[in-house]
């Protein structure tokens, strides 16, 4: 059996999975900063042109977060615009959560 190259003690908040779901949680609540300083809610029912609202310095982070989470699953038909609607309420729903969890 192989030996592993990590020291045993490592603390588990240090590991790469947990490195990497902190990473997804900041971009995710850079993305919603984002939304929030750009966007009015309002705005969603007439459709949004996200990357005319969103500053070129967000976009890219913003889009990346957005476009992942409204990716469209098999069979799913839905236009995308609906789909992105779909991606910010659960964009809101990751943020809530790691605020209560950190709480």
């Amino acid at each position: 059996m192989a030996s592993s190259t990590l020291p045993l003690d490592r603390p588990l908040e240090r590991e790469p999975a947990a490195l990497a779901m902190r990473i997804g949680v900041v971009a995710a609540e850079a993305a919603l900063a984002a939304f929030a300083r750009n966007l009015d809610v309002d705005d969603l029912a007439d459709g949004v042109d996200f990357q005319g609202a969103i500053g070129p310095a967000e976009w890219p982070l913003f889009s990346l977060v957005i476009d992942t989470l409204a990716e469209a699953a098999p069979g799913d038909d839905r236009p995308l615009d609906e789909r992105r609607a779909d991606a910010l309420n659960d964009l809101a729903r990751i943020c809530m959560a790691a605020k209560r969890r950190a709480a």
